[in-house]
């Protein structure tokens, strides 16, 4: 409902963004105007919003995640130690040891998340995205990522990740994956060098000796 979605709009800025001064929010509160799509407009340019005023899902969103993030910074003490309602009388220790029970794999939204991550990566895909998952969370795969590797650090912010999804925390983490996955390729590049090698030896012809610049009798 039209009426509803700009009521929601002024609510959030006047009980919890507050990004305007009282005098200001003038416009944003007439919602009955023929201008209020542009007062709106300019409100989320001014709170920096990436989203476009059509897509009013994906701005709602943003909106209220702004809005909780400033609700926590001005009662950072009162919320540090909160605990959901739900959770207060649940097994926290049963709930940690399976953190994805709950979790449906054949909810199109999933799916959708799986392709959109491999896309983001860049990393090879399958046509059951169940299987992409499959490769990575296998137990040798798990057991191999818990090996410890000793290396140089690395300066993220000197690789280029070449996309932006909105999200620093995100865009660090994808950054990662990407290095990881250079990584692989280049040990999979080694072993078939060494296995190319390995091949020439066994096919050289042996009446070659490089040592003596001789090549047969």
């Amino acid at each position: 409902d039209e009426t509803e979605f700009r009521n929601f709009i002024v609510w959030l800025e006047d009980q919890k963004i507050r990004h305007y001064k009282i005098e200001d929010r003038g416009n944003l509160r007439n919602i009955h105007s023929d201008d209020w799509p542009k007062s709106f407009e300019k409100y989320m340019k001014d709170v920096n919003c990436p989203f476009k005023i059509q897509e009013r899902q994906e701005t709602v969103d943003w909106l209220l995640g702004l809005a909780v993030r400033l609700e926590y910074g001005d009662n950072a003490d009162k919320y540090k130690d909160s605990t959901p309602d739900g959770a207060r009388n649940t097994d926290n220790t049963a709930k940690n040891a399976e953190p994805l029970i709950n979790l449906d794999v054949n909810n199109p939204d999933f799916k959708a998340g799986v392709m959109a991550l491999a896309n983001l990566l860049q990393i090879q895909r399958h046509d059951d995205y169940l299987v992409m998952l499959k490769e990575r969370l296998t137990q040798d795969a798990i057991a191999k990522a818990s090996q410890s590797k000793e290396g140089l650090p690395v300066a993220l912010e000197k690789h280029i990740l070449g996309f932006d999804t909105g999200d620093a925390v995100i865009n660090e983490a994808a950054q990662i994956l990407r290095l990881l996955h250079i990584e692989e390729l280049r040990e999979l590049q080694t072993k078939i060098n060494e296995a190319i090698v390995a091949v020439q030896a066994i096919i050289a012809d042996p009446k070659t000796d490089h040592r003596l610049g001789k090549v047969g009798r």
